[in-house]
């Protein structure tokens, strides 16, 4: 049984996981919607933040009432920390690469090539990241790299994905996957596991507006496949086109074709 199996059966079960992990996740707060009831399974684990939660311009950050940028990232930052002690994950190790929120794509390249190095030194039986699925770009970004640097090592771990969010037939469809001829993994979760994910939720005050539309009574994993990310996730209007942030899939997908050439993966790369 591969190793990516293995852990998913270990998950379902609800019995340690003993094998080292990574986590690769855009933002804090993304790695309890995709997987905040198993945190506590892992005893070898590094959660690693593309992000710091707080896009440059500054909006957010007045909106939650932060004079600068620099105390909304430090209050997300602040919220992480007491989301992972909430659900018994204090022995996951965590690591943010720092870049602005909405900003990971700027350098899949270098992102890419950071993801490598920490693989490199990790050694990871299994990464965990996002779905390819059109809700962020930071979110693809995550995948992106993920997928990249697995390319990129002599010896790369499994990766599997979870879902967050896409859009479908013109509607938010939240914590599902999209189709794909893969085999789906959903974990239900019980009262305890309910209960823990809960407390880690509560504990990103900023974010609670959004976590709390996310259903929570099961969590849902599989295998990655193995995208292009030269094309879409799926077709008609991604998600974050609707979100007036002057990112369109296009434009996403361009800079991947080119991080793909830049790090030698263009040839052969297929969906």
């Amino acid at each position: 049984m591969k190793p990516g199996e293995v852990i998913l059966q270990q998950l379902a079960a609800r019995r340690p996981v003993t094998a080292r992990v990574m986590l690769v996740v855009a933002h804090p707060d993304d790695e309890t919607i995709g997987l905040g009831a198993q945190l506590c399974r892992f005893e070898d684990a590094l959660l690693v933040h593309v992000t710091d939660g707080a896009p440059r311009d500054g909006h957010d950050a007045r909106a939650y009432g932060f004079a600068a940028v620099a105390d909304y990232a430090a209050a997300r930052r602040a919220e992480l920390v007491a989301a992972l002690r909430a659900g018994e994950a204090g022995r996951v190790r965590t690591l943010t690469l720092n870049i602005p929120d909405k900003e990971a794509m700027r350098d899949l390249t270098g992102l890419s090539r950071n993801l490598v190095e920490l693989v490199r030194a990790e050694r990871p039986a299994v990464v965990f990241t996002h779905a390819y699925e059109g809700g962020h770009p930071d979110h693809d970004a995550a995948a992106f790299a993920t997928h990249a640097a697995g390319r990129l090592v002599d010896q790369p771990p499994a990766t599997i994905e979870f879902p967050l969010y896409h859009r479908r037939d013109g509607q938010l469809v939240m914590g599902q996957f999209l189709p794909l001829s893969c085999r789906n993994w959903e974990l239900a979760l019980d009262q305890e596991g309910i209960g823990r994910k809960r407390r880690m939720i509560d504990c990103f005050t900023t974010q609670r507006w959004l976590l709390e539309k996310f259903a929570i009574a099961a969590e849902r994993f599989r295998l990655a496949p193995d995208y292009d990310f030269r094309r879409p996730p799926h077709p008609g209007e991604l998600h974050y086109e609707t979100l007036g942030w002057g990112i369109s899939s296009a434009d996403w997908r361009h800079t991947a074709a080119e991080a793909l050439a830049r790090l030698g993966l263009a040839d052969g790369w297929c969906r």
